[in-house]
Order: structure tokens, then C-alpha cells, then sequence
């Protein structure tokens, strides 16, 4: 089954900002950020798809554990700040800029 097109942009997203794969100290502050937005089942098929292609080094079961984790245990302040500048520079297409003149990482992706 296809992706959706509002998925495929944000994995657009995430592959522009971690080139070289998510690495494991930000999948939980990523998931995070993530579900602010969207679903759990739609940051399962991102995360998913993700995995699929090896950016994201985890299985099936480690995308559920790390799901989990999120939605009981949310992770630190400064671990999802980390992962948000990492991704600043690579926001939503077509997202408004912020007061300072910057594109808002935690501005949803326009729809499809």
C-alpha cells in the first residue's frame, strides 16, 4: 500500500535533516515531535517506512516499543529541543516564518 502524500512530504522532511539516518539518542525526542502533529498510526507508518529504507535502524517491534515510550514517558526538554534545531533548518514546505524571521519546525506540513 502507498504511502500518503502528506506522509511522503514529512519523510522528505526527516531525510533532509538527518542525510545520514536518525541516530538512535533521537528516535524517542523525534516520535515526540512527531505525535504533536499526527496519529500514532501515522508516525507507526513513517517510522515504518523510515525503518524500510534503513534510515531509521529499527525493526517492527522496536518502532512499537519506542511508540510506547513517547505516549508514557515523554522525553526530556532539552532532548526534544535537540532533535527540533537539528530540523529547523529544514522546514515545512510552504510553512510561515516565526517572529524571528525563521520557518517554524513545529508547523504542520500543508495538505496534500
Amino acid at each position: 500500500m502507498p504511502i500518503k502524500p502528506l506522509l511522503s512530504a514529512i519523510i522528505d522532511w526527516l531525510r533532509a535533516g538527518y542525510p545520514d539516518g536518525v541516530p538512535e539518542s533521537d528516535y524517542i525526542p523525534l516520535l515526540a515531535l512527531l505525535r504533536r502533529r499526527l496519529s500514532d498510526e501515522e508516525v507507526r507508518e513513517i517510522a515504518a517506512e523510515l525503518a524500510a529504507t534503513g534510515d531509521l535502524p529499527a525493526d517492527k517491534v522496536d518502532i512499537q516499543v519506542m511508540i510506547t515510550k513517547v505516549t508514557n514517558e515523554m522525553p526530556s526538554k532539552s532532548d526534544v529541543e535537540r532533535v527540533r534545531h537539528k530540523l529547523e533548518a529544514h522546514a515545512w514546505p510552504g510553512s510561515p516564518a516565526t517572529d524571528d524571521g525563521h520557518p517554524d519546525p513545529g508547523d504542520s506540513p500543508p495538505n496534500p
